[in-house]
């Protein structure tokens, strides 16, 4: 050879690749795991969504089979047979809810437990919570409703202003008409309250005698 420099590169090189294919030997099996785990992954996932849009349009169809039962008593009855799981239970009892003139106690029976369903989301129990004391109305004790509300009008939960309005509510049925306006304003003054929401307010509030805050005014 009449290059040493390159004779050595030559050697070294062929020394690198007898080491990497001794490597690939004895730890290539991690790269073809890691390989099929990937492509494993991703088939479940596609048969998993796959699965879930089934199962979703599976009971959308069968709610509306079942309210196309003719008396509330039957359509009741069918939405109660509905097979149905974890979150899909409390659109079931939040529909079942929905009719409190037809049966009351039912409508009652049907929030509570959605309201108690620690496995739900506190959307879904929040707003079982807000129905209820809605439902309930007076025959419930006002500060049995109030204590529920204030439950849930604690700051980032889901329907906090609309529980506010309903805690405002209840100081006008108290008798306590400045605080319940003071409340009031507040609320429409709150970034969280929906325009539908201050329109609401502003109505109650203007009904009460009490005047709007300026950027109600404005």
């Amino acid at each position: 050879m009449s290059n040493p420099d390159s004779f050595i590169e030559e050697v070294t090189e062929e020394v690198r690749r007898d080491r990497l294919f001794r490597l690939f030997r004895t730890y290539g099996w991690i790269g073809v795991l890691i390989i099929l785990g990937l492509v494993g992954g991703t088939a479940w996932t596609e048969w998993s969504k796959s699965r879930d849009a089934a199962r979703a349009e599976a009971f959308g169809d069968a709610l509306i089979d079942a309210l196309d039962q003719g008396t509330p008593a039957e359509r009741r009855e069918a939405l109660a047979g509905v097979p149905s799981d974890a979150e899909q239970t409390a659109i079931q009892q939040l529909i079942l809810a929905s009719d409190p003139d037809e049966d009351k106690a039912t409508t009652l029976a049907a929030l509570d437990k959605v309201a108690a369903d620690a496995a739900l989301s506190v959307a879904y129990r929040d707003l079982a919570v807000l129905r209820r004391v809605l439902v309930a109305g007076a025959e419930q004790p006002l500060a049995d409703r109030r204590t529920a509300l204030q439950g849930i009008a604690a700051p980032g939960r889901p329907y906090r202003a609309l529980a506010e309005e309903q805690l405002a509510y209840l100081l006008i049925e108290e008798g306590k008409t400045d605080e319940a306006i003071a409340a009031l304003t507040a609320l429409m003054q709150d970034q969280e309250a929906s325009a539908s929401l201050r329109a609401r307010l502003a109505q109650v509030v203007t009904a009460l005698g009490g005047t709007l805050p300026e950027t109600a005014n404005g």
